[in-house]
């Protein structure tokens, strides 16, 4: 073969290896590297405790430390392709689209909620209705004394967290939810409350003129490779919000990531990194779904023991080890522990979600 030749074929290999590499971005699937001697034993006792564990179902855990994944199980016929519900962890997303929204200068944290809806307001507007801002449904405190999503969901007539579009279109998610009476001062009272979290999706689509999934397909889930999911709708089109977005467990990871990193990914800036902070940090006291702070000492939860009442920011729940986390029912989980440059995520059908949260740190947090 001549020098030239020899020349030329070489060339055109490294324009071929410059282009692979122009094209590849860490976002289209994320590094993988071998676990240590120490986290692969742990990850044993953890696959070893889950046989016996009570009420725990898992369907998938990943676990990453410095951005690259040491493990992943899949379980009980679940696999690195299955989409799986997310439940509440579909607040997290919702929350990230208000982010970007007031990045975008489409909203502010202080806007009151009835602004956005004049049209759908009831004959009688009370002062605490008056008063509710965005901050008061980012943060569940938006004065409601109970959750009404349940009631909602019986008066539309669906199943709405079962992931299903709604078919009532006589039905009104918003409507419903400004009829309610306001107990208390927002911004004062924490009641977890999935339809705030809808209000907030209904929110971004009236200032944004897109649907909170629309609206983050350019700036998230393109950018993070995030693609064939679903997240249902209203019958007019606004997504739920509170519930309802399917995700593969490495999409939860990498959401997870973003958040690590301070909201950026392959070098540009997704997030604001204020955002970030905000979201991530105790914004308000937290207690579990329907569950009043008089009978914590009844229950025995405490803050040595559960992950539900260490405190509550923009639509994410802080944890113990000074994590915090999207949260969804059934044991849906992205952990982030900025301390040791860890993120989990984890799917499942479990009855005893704080069990599930237990084996996860017992076992393997406590070795990275």
């Amino acid at each position: 073969m001549s020098k030239k030749l020899i020349c030329l074929l070489s060339a055109i290999a490294l324009t071929a290896a410059i282009s692979c590499n122009q094209t590849k971005e860490i976002g289209d699937s994320l590094e993988r590297a071998e676990p240590s001697a120490e986290l692969s034993a742990a990850m044993d006792r953890y696959y070893a405790a889950l046989d016996t564990a009570q009420g725990v179902t898992m369907h998938s855990i990943m676990v990453m430390q410095h951005g690259k994944v040491l493990a992943e199980r899949w379980f009980n016929g679940w696999t690195p392709d299955s989409l799986h519900i997310m439940y509440s962890v579909s607040k997290t997303f919702t929350a990230t689209a208000v982010g970007l929204a007031i990045e975008d200068g489409k909203l502010a944290l202080t806007d009151k909620v009835i602004s956005f809806f004049p049209d759908k307001l009831p004959e009688q507007v009370s002062d605490n209705l008056a008063a509710m801002t965005v901050w008061d449904l980012l943060t569940m405190s938006c004065g409601h004394d109970v959750d009404h999503t349940f009631d909602a969901m019986r008066k539309e007539g669906g199943n709405a967290l079962s992931g299903a579009n709604s078919q009532n279109a006589e039905f009104d998610w918003v409507k419903d939810f400004l009829a309610y009476p306001v107990e208390h001062k927002p911004g004062t009272f924490y009641c977890y409350n999935s339809i705030a979290t809808l209000m907030l999706s209904a929110i971004v689509q009236k200032v944004t003129g897109e649907n909170v999934f629309s609206y983050l397909q350019p700036r998230l889930f393109e950018p993070l490779h995030i693609s064939g999911i679903h997240w249902s709708e209203t019958a007019d089109g606004i997504n739920h919000g509170g519930w309802g977005l399917f995700l593969k467990t490495e999409d939860m990871a990498k959401m997870g990531q973003l958040f690590l990193n301070n909201g950026v990914w392959n070098g540009k800036q997704l997030i604001p990194a204020g955002w970030i902070a905000e979201a991530s940090k105790k914004q308000i006291y937290s207690l579990p779904a329907g569950i009043r702070e008089e009978e914590l000492a009844a229950r025995n939860i405490t803050k040595a023991n559960s992950d539900l009442v260490q405190g509550y920011g923009y639509q994410m729940w802080r944890s113990r080890h000074n994590g915090y986390r999207a949260d969804g029912a059934m044991g849906q989980f992205i952990l982030i522990f900025p301390d040791k440059d860890v993120v989990i995520a984890c799917t499942a059908n479990s009855r005893v979600a704080q069990k599930e949260l237990d084996l996860i740190f017992d076992n393997i947090l406590s070795v990275l």
